[in-house]
């Protein structure tokens, strides 16, 4: 599965994006949002603050209990601001 980072979620990490096969038990959005800091110091550091991390599975806006099912693609990102 791709997985995309965006602004400052992809700054922290330090990829733009990567492809992974993500654990069984990672069904939804939020069980992806707590596995991911599991996978070192730069993601839990992306991660820190879960809730202000947006998420689109095939870029469609996702909410926590989304089923990530046969995704192809995720991207994860800040909140969006106007200017």
């Amino acid at each position: 599965m791709k997985i995309v980072y965006f602004a400052w979620v992809k700054d922290r990490i330090g990829i733009a994006e990567e492809t992974l096969d993500l654990p069984a038990d990672v069904k939804t959005v939020a069980d992806l949002l707590a596995w991911i800091p599991t996978r070192g110091a730069n993601y839990a550091d992306a991660m820190k603050d879960p809730e202000l991390i947006r998420v689109a599975l095939d870029q469609e806006f996702a909410q926590p209990d989304a089923v990530i099912g046969e995704t192809h693609e995720i991207a994860l990102f800040p909140p969006v601001t106007g200017g």
